[in-house]
């Protein structure tokens, strides 16, 4: 029913459990705790403990934990954990205006609310849709490393774009970018998948920003500044309201 919580796999409570570790990072852990080892075993200390911390710190910043998801289709909620940066009118990537071919529109050229949250290397990398509805467009653009803390980030840094679009034609867009640290962006969806609100789309590794394209008219709930937590904290809220020719009322 709207206003429930659920978690992001459809139960009712969230149970008190150390968070599980994404696959993605199981293979660096065990590779740098080898390492560790093999440097104990010659004996050295100095070398073989800082790889055992090492080997902790890419366990944490590989988790996955479970969200409690606010199941109401006027939520907007945040698709990355990490701190508001920016809150700014910009037109919308042409990648996700232009025709693609695949006879779904994209967003309309009007100027629209985007909201860039920052992911330092201590926050969750597991990026989740903030809508529910159907992936209509993934789109790979390579490009720069340069802070993501920066402006021009998102325009200059490698970034993926994915296209949500709901039920009532209600069209989301956001971007995982590339930072300074991060070097792979690593999808979960494709286009044509069907998406629950908070499901985990994505991530990217060690440090990074994800912008958020709310719909034109679509206010922030957020400020800058303010820490949010990828599928739990609510960015806007929606007129769900009957749309009139393609425009919300």
């Amino acid at each position: 029913m709207a206003g429930d919580l659920l978690d992001s796999e459809g139960r009712g409570e969230v149970f008190s459990s150390l968070p599980r570790i994404h696959p993605e990072g199981r293979k660096f852990a065990i590779g740098a705790l080898g390492i560790s080892l093999l440097f104990a075993f010659f004996a050295w200390e100095t070398l073989a403990w800082p790889m055992a911390f090492l080997s902790l710190g890419i366990l944490a910043f590989f988790r996955d934990p479970d969200r409690v998801v606010p199941q109401d289709e006027r939520y907007v909620v945040s698709p990355a954990d990490g701190t508001v940066v920016q809150i700014t009118q910009v037109a919308p990537p042409q990648e996700l205006v232009v025709d693609d071919g695949s006879g779904t529109e994209g967003l309309g050229i009007v100027p629209v609310t985007r909201v860039s949250i920052f992911l330092s290397v201590f926050d969750v990398h597991i990026n989740r849709t903030p809508i529910a509805g159907m992936v209509r467009r993934l789109v790979y653009i390579p490009g720069k490393f340069l802070n993501a803390d920066l402006d021009k980030a998102s325009e200059d840094n490698e970034r993926q774009y994915i296209l949500v679009e709901r039920s009532d034609g209600v069209k989301i867009a956001f971007a995982q970018i590339a930072g300074l640290v991060a070097r792979r962006i690593v999808p979960f969806v494709k286009p044509g998948d069907t998406l629950g609100v908070g499901q985990r789309v994505g991530m990217i590794r060690f440090g990074s920003r994800v912008d958020v394209y709310l719909p034109a008219g679509t206010g922030s709930k957020v400020m800058i500044g303010q820490r949010v937590i990828a599928g739990e904290t609510v960015i806007a809220e929606l007129d769900t309201r009957p749309l009139i020719e393609g425009v919300s009322q």
